[in-house]
């Protein structure tokens, strides 16, 4: 396996990692500037491939921040890996996923952040948005960056296979297969709704963890993928 390097954002590199025995793939976004934040860990056998990839971009001891959607394997599994290469990085996340999990599973203190709170990185500014149960785990939420307007939104949309770093082609179909295929998504009453208010915001960029990063009509994929919410849930 070799991760690939794509600059999908002004100071944001998506680092792509193809397993071809799954026929899936796995991304993590570094975003560089004054203090350079990589939002998904990977997970630990991964390590080598991401750090030795985030190095062809910066050193990847200088990583200030660590943030991901949810605990698991993948969003966060070597991110202790990450706290012990880089010794000025701090675990970045929501304020209940800092109580229940990350602030026992991580090395060092987390910085939890509170729903629409802002993380101040000097060339980039980070929203936290809380999205419970969206797309799975009772913490979960995504970052926003307020500089590229780029969401990164982890497991939504999210594809099988490999693909191009960045697309404007459709979304949806892709994603509606692979739901049917993993009904990995948390299905709750409010989770339309917590898709809709995604959708207001002004996003350029949807940073798929799973897929490309999108640059087409993001507003109108997050409400056609709150209606397939809706219609599995109705269901």
């Amino acid at each position: 396996m070799e991760t690939r390097v794509t600059e999908i954002a002004e100071g944001v590199h998506q680092l792509t990692t193809h397993v071809a025995e799954m026929s899936f793939s796995f991304n993590q976004y570094l975003v560089t500037g004054e203090e350079p934040l990589l939002f998904h860990t990977g997970p630990r056998q991964m390590f080598p491939l991401v750090s030795d990839a985030v190095s062809r971009v910066v050193p990847a001891e200088q990583l200030r921040w660590v943030s991901f959607g949810h605990v698991e394997a993948d969003e966060c599994g070597s991110m202790n890996e990450w706290l012990g290469l880089a010794p000025q990085s701090t675990v970045v996340q929501s304020m209940t996923g800092c109580m229940v999990s990350v602030g026992d599973l991580a090395d060092r203190p987390p910085r939890p952040l509170a729903d629409g709170e802002v993380l101040d990185a000097g060339s980039h500014r980070f929203r936290w948005i809380d999205t419970p149960h969206v797309p799975h785990a009772w913490e979960a939420g995504l970052l926003y960056d307020e500089t590229t307007r780029t969401l990164f939104c982890g497991d939504l949309f999210t594809r099988q296979g490999a693909y191009d770093a960045s697309s404007t082609d459709d979304l949806m179909g892709p994603a509606i297969a692979a739901e049917d295929f993993y009904s990995a998504s948390s299905l709750a009453p409010a989770s339309g709704a917590t898709l809709r208010r995604l959708a207001e915001l002004d996003i350029a960029t949807l940073a798929l963890m799973h897929g490309p990063a999108y640059t087409g009509d993001c507003k109108a994929a997050l409400l056609d993928l709150a209606a397939d919410y809706d219609r599995r849930i109705a269901v």
